[in-house]
Parts: C-alpha cells; sequence; structure tokens
C-alpha cells in the first residue's frame, strides 16, 4: 500500500486529490497538510468529504510516515519546501507548480508523452491544465516532425483553473454569462509547452496562444489550426498508432463537449481536414487530466500500477 502525503492540501486540486486517495484501491492517505486550516477536519473544507474520511488537517509535514508526497502548494513554494525539508530520494515527490517543469532534477510527468521516463524517477513535476491539453492536440505531429506552421491556439477554461484565492475574475456576478481573454500571446504554460515538445521536434514553429476564462466551473476547451500536408486518414492513423497506449486518451469520432470528461481524467482528440489546414480539438477536466488526476497517474507508473487505478471515474453528460 503506497502511503501518501499532500502539502498544501486546501485548494481545489487538492481536494481533488484526496478524493481520488480515499478511493484508490492501492493507495492510504496519511495526513493531509494545511498551515491555514490546520486542525480542522478535512470534510470541513472539501465538503464533498463528509462520511468520507475523519482526517484532519495537518500543520507540518512527517515524512518518515509516508512514500509519496504531494506538493500542491502555490507557485514559488515547492521550491522553498524541498531546501527546507531537503527529502531522500526513497521519497517520491510530485509537484503541481510550474517551479520545477523546466528544471532537469525533476521529470516533467506528461503521461501520455511517449519520451517520458516517469518510472525510474522520484522527482516528478505534473504539468499545467492548458499545457497538457495543448500537447495532447500536438504531440503526434511533433514525434512525426510535421509541425512546419505557426500553429494558433485557443483554449478556455473554467473557473476552477484560477484556484480558490478572491479575485474579481472569480465572482460569480462577472464570471456567470462571461467570456475573456487573458494573458494573450504570453500565458505562463507557454514555457513548458515548448521546452518539452522541442525534444519530439527540436526546430519548432510560432505558437500564438489566446487563452480565455470561460462561465463553467471545470473544463478546459482547446482548439487549434496550423498547416499540414498529411490527409486526414493518415493523421487519424498517427494519432491513433501514438495514444494506442494511452488509457485516457481517445480519438473522437465526432466535434467533443467539455461534458464528456469533466469529472474524468479523460482526453479526447478531434480531427478535421480543411484544404491544407488539420484542425484539432482536445478537452479535459483541468483539475483531473490537468492536475490531480494526472498526478495520480504519475504515482501508479512511478510504484508500477496499472495507469488506470483509482482513475475509473465516469463523466457527468447530464
Amino acid at each position: 500500500m503506497i502511503r501518501a502525503g499532500i502539502v498544501g492540501s486546501g485548494g481545489y486540486a487538492a481536494g481533488e486529490l484526496i478524493r481520488l486517495l480515499l478511493n484508490h484501491p492501492a493507495a492510504t492517505l496519511v495526513w493531509a497538510q494545511s498551515q491555514s486550516q490546520a486542525g480542522k477536519p478535512l470534510w470541513a473544507v472539501h465538503d464533498d468529504l463528509i462520511g468520507e474520511t475523519s482526517l484532519h488537517f495537518y500543520s507540518e509535514a512527517t515524512l518518515d510516515a509516508v512514500d509519496l508526497v504531494f506538493l500542491c502548494g502555490g507557485h514559488g513554494q515547492s521550491v522553498h519546501w524541498m531546501e527546507t525539508y531537503r527529502p531522500s530520494d526513497r521519497l517520491v515527490v510530485i509537484d503541481f507548480s510550474h517551479d520545477y517543469r523546466l528544471d532537469d532534477t525533476f521529470t516533467y510527468g506528461l503521461t501520455d508523452d511517449r519520451r517520458m521516463p516517469v518510472a525510474t524517477r522520484s522527482r516528478i513535476a505534473n504539468p499545467g491544465c492548458f499545457a497538457t491539453a495543448i500537447q495532447l492536440a500536438l504531440l503526434p505531429l511533433a514525434a512525426s516532425g510535421a509541425l512546419c506552421d505557426t500553429v494558433h491556439i485557443q483554449a478556455t477554461t473554467g473557473s476552477t483553473g484560477a484556484g480558490q484565492a478572491l479575485q474579481e475574475s472569480l465572482h460569480f456576478s462577472w464570471r456567470q454569462n462571461n467570456l475573456s481573454v487573458y494573458k494573450p500571446f504570453q500565458h505562463q504554460h507557454l514555457a513548458e509547452i515548448r521546452h518539452n515538445l522541442s525534444f519530439s521536434q527540436q526546430e519548432l514553429p510560432e505558437l500564438v496562444f489566446i487563452p480565455q476564462r470561460g462561465s463553467f466551473t471545470r473544463g478546459i476547451f482547446t482548439s487549434l489550426y496550423t498547416h499540414c500536408d498529411h490527409d486526414l486518414p493518415a493523421l487519424q492513423s498517427l494519432y491513433g498508432d501514438y495514444y494506442a497506449d494511452s488509457p485516457f486518451v481517445k480519438m473522437a469520432a465526432g466535434d467533443p463537449h467539455l461534458k464528456q470528461v469533466v469529472n474524468t481524467n479523460h482526453a479526447l482528440v478531434y480531427l478535421q481536414k480543411f484544404d491544407e489546414r488539420v484542425f484539432i480539438i482536445c478537452v479535459i477536466d483541468n483539475l483531473l487530466k490537468g492536475a490531480a488526476g494526472q498526478a495520480i497517474e504519475n504515482m501508479n507508473i512511478a510504484f508500477g500500477l496499472a495507469r488506470e487505478e483509482g482513475l475509473r471515474l465516469k463523466a457527468s453528460v447530464f
């Protein structure tokens, strides 16, 4: 049984991680640390856990009691934690922040990238949510050297992608029935996308990314297009072969929508050709495939379990 601890466990992604660990057949949650919530029962913060656990939030981490630690604090906090605790290589560390995504001391844990040696590493940087969806749409093209022209990307995320900290754009009265662009051309996930894709295709074209805030709570809807010489059957074969061993990436036969993946660890990828352009849609749940679900996948791989273990979840389509 894998003994797990969570650092910074009061947020949305940590709440999903707690739920997954409580229901995982091969893992047990030993402690969940949170300075701001210390002493409270977990269900007092994550109220979907009422009756599911008697655990309370810890104020400090006790590393000798666990085999694995998930770092779910804010960006910048993981580096501080690693420098403070200096965990041994025996302890597997999976970091949710962007602190180590460009750092060679951590494996970039995009589980569906066929190059990733997660099983041999004890330090894993969990990818960002936008970065996961965009790379799943582009990885097969990059791996075949077929990214040859500017990639135009538009992706819309739900409000949970911004975390729990209160800000104007998260108020119900602002978010409901609304749509807005933020950080056009300069979103922070572009760096990790380019860094990781460059290992599959050394010379990359320009990636033009327009992120949007959507009027829903969870999910990421990504659409992109670029010039591509392959016809549609060749593309479908390319993507099907690339993701043949990926249990959660599915090729959609028709236009996918968010409700097909929300509350699951699945990603749906859809391909179309319009003259010389390939048009690609990828949809994921930002809190699962884009965060906690992929972290559990990384845990499963690191400890030699089937990737699907603890992640057989059903979408809520109605």
